[in-house]
């Protein structure tokens, strides 16, 4: 098997910003992303994170923190038993705030 590797289009990060959620029509989420499942994370290793969601997905917001729960909240259209994947972002570039 040959692995083919695209360019990102142009205007496109070349990593992602950290709390970002993208969809991935495999069934994982790859290194670095987390499903985006509502699953609690400890604020202590994810610092970064913690500091954009803050508790507004869960969490008590002193040891944990939630991230969204969007499972089952995207499907393809042609094929309504495929279901996406949807992940968020762990690691990347920390989004500047304006």
């Amino acid at each position: 098997m040959t692995a083919v590797a695209a360019a990102a289009p142009s205007g496109y990060a070349s990593e992602p910003f950290q709390g970002e959620v993208r969809t991935f029509a495999f069934t994982f989420c790859p290194r670095g992303w987390a499903p985006a499942d509502g699953r609690l994370l400890s604020t202590a290793q994810n610092t970064a994170l913690f500091s954009l969601l803050g508790t507004l997905y869960g969490g008590d917001g002193r040891t944990s923190f939630g991230l969204p729960d969007l499972r089952g909240t995207i499907h393809d259209k042609r094929q309504p038993s495929a279901t996406l994947k949807v992940c968020i972002a762990m690691i990347g570039t920390f989004p500047s705030r304006n």
